[in-house]
Formats: C-alpha cells, structure tokens, sequence
C-alpha cells in the first residue's frame, strides 16, 4: 500500500506570535516550528499502517527551504521519503492543488492528514484534494482500520460518532486518538539523514484568497479572587460583572 501524509510546518503553541508591517506581515522572529499536531497524529497511524501491511510512507509539506526540519522529523518518526512542494503555502487550494498534482502522479492509495493546521484552523485541504482527485475524503476521524481494500473509519460528530466503511483509494482528515504520537528514537533520527528528501517545483495557480491584515486577542483581563466561604461575593460577581446569571 502506498500512504501520502501531508505535513504542515506551523508554529508552537508556546511562541510568541507578533506581526510587522502595520500588523499585515507575521513575525517569524524567534518562532519555533514543529509539525502540526494533527498531522502528528497522521503520520503516526501512518507508520503503524505501513508496519501493519507494508508499502511505503511518504511525507510531503508545501513549503519553503526553512520546512526541511520539519520534514526531516517526519522521516525520523518513520516515513520512508519526503516530498517538498518549493513554494510559500499562499492559501488552501493552492497547498490542495501542489498536493493533488502530486499525489495524482504517485497512485497513492491512501492519503492522511491532520484535521485543520492550528495556525490557520481552515480545515479545507482534505475535501479540496479529494474533490480536485475524484476521491471521497472523511474528516475528523477518530480511527482508521484497513481490510484489504476496505477501510473502517470512526468519525466525531455532533453529539456522538459516525461509524464509517469506505473502498481505498481515499483521503482521511485525522485528528486524536486516531494513534499515539511517536517521538523520534537515535536510530530513526540517525537514518532520517540519508533518507531521500526531494524538491519539486509547484504547478501554476493563482492565489484565491489572501490575508489583508491580522489582529492580536485582546489581552486578558485581571482575575479577582474570592474566598471559598463567600458564596454571596461570588453570585453577586457573576450576576453584575461576568453576567453569566
């Protein structure tokens, strides 16, 4: 079986995110990139799929030069290569439209991805490659079984889950406990070095949609505290202040 995982290259949660340019331009000044977290959970099932029933793995990100760490992470966890699409993420359906292209050429049977990037929380890409493949795409899932060609899949919706069977080739939106996340090991980051990392350049297509400026959260407010034993301070801020009663 031949797996896609589509890796995103976002900020930690833990940054400090400022922007420039009168606030039109993010700030990557001292931010620390990692994987994104429900790509993490992908890549992992991945893993797990590929070990389960052979095949191979391959990672691949829509990004710039400064992203090969974070595909190279992705070979350490366990992909066997990794594709770099050598242009800037400028929008959803253009990651789709590298994405698909590529995969197309591939003849991938399965293609995983996180449910949403937490940079930008779209949450668009898997139903734009499944459209623009002619493929059925699923999200969130929760778990994802393979049977031959055959894959269960557990889906969160409102109020429960959805219990999902579909035929292979598909595209699934992934998001926890689909898997556990792996952490590198010596060996795995030792190899990833070796492993093959390729750079294609992207196919032509015009930007659909772009950011016109971006804005801060308004800063949290101050806290006050009450004691445990005055029930009547309590109800008497939550009634005239936070207006929750």
């Amino acid at each position: 079986m031949k797996i896609l995982v589509c890796i995103t290259h976002v900020p930690d949660t833990t940054s400090k995110i400022q922007f420039t340019a009168n606030n039109t331009k993010f700030d990557t000044t001292g931010v620390q990139y990692i994987i994104g977290p429900y790509d993490d959970y992908a890549l992992a099932r991945a893993v797990e799929l590929r070990d389960q029933t052979g095949g191979t793995l391959t990672a691949i990100n829509v990004g710039e030069a400064e992203t090969e760490p974070t595909l190279r992470k992705s070979l350490a966890i366990g992909a066997d290569d990794a594709i770099r699409v050598n242009s800037f993420p400028k929008d959803s359906f253009f990651v789709a439209t590298q994405i698909a292209h590529y995969a197309k050429e591939g003849g991938y049977d399965l293609i995983l991805m996180g449910r949403e990037s937490i940079d930008f929380n779209g949450g668009m890409v898997h139903g734009m490659v499944g459209e623009l493949l002619g493929m059925p795409s699923f999200s969130p899932v929760m778990k994802l079984e393979v049977e031959g060609s055959k894959v269960k899949m557990a889906r969160e919706i409102e109020g429960g889950k959805e219990y999902v069977e579909a035929q292979l080739p598909l595209i699934a939106g992934c998001q926890e406990p689909i898997a556990e996340w792996k952490i590198p090991n010596m060996r795995g980051i030792m190899s990833a070095r070796t492993k093959p990392l390729k750079v294609v350049e992207p196919v032509s297509q015009e930007t659909q949609a772009e950011a016109s400026s971006y804005q801060l959260p308004p800063a949290k407010g101050s806290v006050k505290l009450v004691d445990k034993d005055n029930v009547g301070e309590l109800v008497k801020l939550l009634k005239n202040e936070a207006k929750v009663l």
